[in-house]
């Protein structure tokens, strides 16, 4: 419904009252649903599902449309990343929000920081994803409190040319609320347990819920070492969890994202369960080590027996318990992980490796494709990988390759800023400039996040003003490094007051007490100073 539609509903509703809404204004609360487009997380979880949906079917059509992610871990970071894309690019089309299990812990847990481990609160998740669509949201009404400050300016000085456009603006106004790709890590227990944290973060707002094959109680970050997998039945069992908290929660759109750490997890919890030979649990159990088994004597107290490839394997376990896989079958793992997932009701694939190489990653891909054509990846561009170490060593092995002379390169040493200006570093970082492109095209990426970047740039951004302020820089560290480039590069929250709501509140004040309102944006509101 437009603007002026809702005032005209309004107007007549306010009629019907006799006279008992005689100081509601019909234009004040035409303004004030505008300001609140999203009345529950459900809202925003069905609309947005549908924006992964399009953005899906985009990319089959055309790969140059993959879309993109930074990982947030507080609503006004969230919130000052949308400003900016809609700054910088007029539109947030095909870029979205990532919710990092990994910020979860370090940064939200009440433990205070956690290491990767799903040792934080479970419900931290859901109270992240709800907040950073409460601030989504507060930045909608924001944006449009100021288109409707400028319409109420042009209707009074009787520019209705002005007025058109603004109204214009307001009824096509694009929404800061776009898609999260929510972590729910190994699915934080048993099925049961996925399911009613998976409906937690629906009813808060998440449309994409990413969940990984590890091992609920051993999970470890996909950088680390020391990762379990589960076998498939027990993470297919959390995927339809998962499947079916979207469909009891009406989101039938609802996107799934199957990550697989198998590529760096030489462990399993368990032994699969297996039925008949070639089954999905003897598949998973092939890949365990062990040793071919002669005689009975070969068998010792405590030992696991299965049978492999029509042989009787004694199956390696640790001390821990745990069994161990063959050295080299990551990738065919990961192979099975993926096909296993897709064919089970998952959407996406996230495949965590330990390196950033299009080619890599294509391999992989193009084998799952064989089976499942329409494959597509969630890829982390991790802050795990030493990027200018890895592209600068790719570029060294291509030109080693082709019988290039490298002698004024060391590889082991490549990261030093001596070879920042030579050509190899230089085509280094045109190659990391291409990734994202490259990957869409060639390795299946429909979506390029970055996990872990706003914990980053927190840390350098307040190591730079800490360096300069209480050394000899004093307030200048602050007025030239903060506050005069805000104003020069137009970041709106040079003006805090009105970046956290101090004129919708004023609004929203006259509304309620009409003239007797006090509000705080008159005269000597120091706002004022930055126009």
């Amino acid at each position: 419904m437009s603007y002026q539609d809702d005032i005209k509903a309004l107007t007549n509703l306010r009629e019907a009252q006799r006279g008992k809404w005689a100081a509601i204004s019909p234009e004040n609360a035409a303004r004030m649903r505008a300001q609140n487009r999203f009345k529950t997380g459900l809202d925003i979880a069905k609309y947005t599902a549908k924006i992964m949906r399009d953005d899906m079917a985009a990319y089959d059509a055309d790969t140059a449309q993959y879309t993109q992610s930074l990982g947030c871990w507080h609503g006004f970071i969230g919130q000052q990343k949308l400003i900016s894309i809609k700054k910088h690019f007029g539109t947030t089309k095909r870029r979205y929000l990532y919710l990092s299990g990994w910020m979860v812990a370090a940064l939200r847990s009440e433990f205070g920081p956690l290491p990767d481990q799903s040792m934080h609160e479970k419900t931290t998740v859901s109270g992240l994803i709800g907040e950073l669509y409460t601030f989504l949201r507060q930045a909608d009404a924001w944006e449009l409190n100021h288109l409707f400050r400028d319409l109420e300016d042009a209707q009074k000085a009787g520019d209705n040319a002005r007025a058109d456009e603004l109204i214009a603006k307001i009824d096509n106004h694009e929404t800061h609320v776009v898609p999260i790709i929510a972590d729910i890590d190994a699915g934080f227990g048993n099925a049961e347990a996925t399911y009613l944290l998976a409906k937690q973060m629906i009813e808060a707002g998440a449309c994409c819920i990413q969940i990984e094959n590890q091992v609920s109680d051993e999970k470890q970050c996909g950088h680390q070492d020391g990762k379990v997998t589960v076998p498939h039945e027990d993470f297919l069992a959390k995927i339809n969890a998962v499947r079916y908290a979207f469909l009891e929660l009406g989101v039938e759109d609802g996107v799934i994202v199957a990550r697989t750490d198998s590529l760096g997890a030489g462990l399993t919890q368990k032994i699969a369960v297996t039925n008949e030979p070639g089954d999905l649990g003897d598949q998973y159990n092939s890949f365990l080590d062990g040793d071919e088994i002669v005689s009975a004597s070969d068998i010792d107290n405590g030992d696991v027996v299965i049978k492999q490839n029509g042989k009787l394997v004694k199956v390696k376990r640790l001390a821990s318990g745990l069994f161990q896989f063959k050295p080299g079958t990551g990738e065919d793992r990961v192979v099975l992980d993926c096909i296993t997932s897709l064919q089970n009701g998952a959407d996406l694939l996230w495949i965590e490796t330990e390196k950033p190489h299009v080619g890599q990653i294509a391999a992989m891909v193009n084998r799952i494709r064989e089976v499942c054509p329409d494959a597509k990846l969630v890829y982390n561009n991790s802050p795990s990988f030493n990027w200018t170490l890895n592209f600068r060593q790719q570029v060294f092995d291509a030109w080693e390759k082709e019988g290039k002379d490298v002698s004024a390169y060391e590889r082991a040493k490549l990261m030093s800023a001596e070879y920042d200006d030579t050509e190899l570093g230089q085509l280094a970082d045109e190659w990391t400039r291409n990734f994202q492109r490259d990957g869409a095209r060639e390795a299946g990426i429909f979506h390029h996040l970055i996990t872990l970047p706003t914990y980053h740039t927190a840390a350098l951004s307040t190591d730079s003003l800490a360096k300069g302020y209480f050394g000899d820089q004093g307030m200048l560290a602050y007025v030239e490094g903060v506050q005069r480039r805000e104003i020069r590069e137009g970041i709106a929250t040079v003006r805090h007051q009105d970046m956290a709501g101090s004129n919708i509140g004023d609004d929203h004040k006259e509304f309620f007490h009409g003239e007797a309102a006090l509000k705080a944006g008159g005269k000597d509101n120091t706002m004022n100073q930055f126009g």
